[in-house]
């Protein structure tokens, strides 16, 4: 595959921030749909390392393509609970790239969480099923809690309990 599955360095930042601004620009799987600045994705990378969140990066050929991370919930009652973001770039989709970076990060929660939450837009079919087949199950369902140039979108409640 010539992908390599690691945590994120500091020397991923514009990498990691043009792959995410690539995902939010397709409009369709995040809840952004623009990209964050270079100085944003800087603040967040090192938050990221320096509390030894979990953030996972695919490396191809020194080109970031996809990202997995798992970072706390808001809220010390919740302190327990991870919530987990991941996106791929389109070019790079259906080779296996999320289901390693999706097995790496949960690796590294289990060691910090007791579960995982997440949430995925009903249209998303392709990584609806790669949440159900890492073990996350559906929690609820909020209906048309996305809406994108008119367009409404059901929102999956997910979680896996470890």
């Amino acid at each position: 595959m010539g992908v390599d599955v690691r945590r994120v360095a500091l020397g991923d930042i514009a990498g990691l921030r043009d792959c995410v601004g690539a995902v939010a620009r397709e409009r369709l799987f995040l809840a952004v749909t623009q990209p964050f600045s270079l100085q944003e994705t800087a603040l967040f990378v090192a938050r990221i390392i320096d509390a030894s969140f979990v953030q996972y990066v695919a490396d191809e050929s020194r080109r970031i393509v996809g990202w997995c991370d798992v970072t706390p919930k808001m809220g010390h009652v919740h302190a327990h609970v991870g919530v987990l973001g991941m996106g791929v770039l389109a070019e790079a989709r259906g080779r296996g790239i999320g289901t390693s970076l999706m097995q790496a990060a949960l690796a590294a929660a289990r060691e910090r969480f007791e579960q995982v939450e997440l949430s995925v837009y009903a249209s998303n079919d392709r990584a609806h099923a790669l949440y159900r087949r890492s073990g996350f199950v559906e929690r609820g369902r909020w209906p048309k809690g996305r809406k994108v140039d008119g367009v409404y979108d059901d929102v999956i409640l997910m979680s896996l309990i470890f």
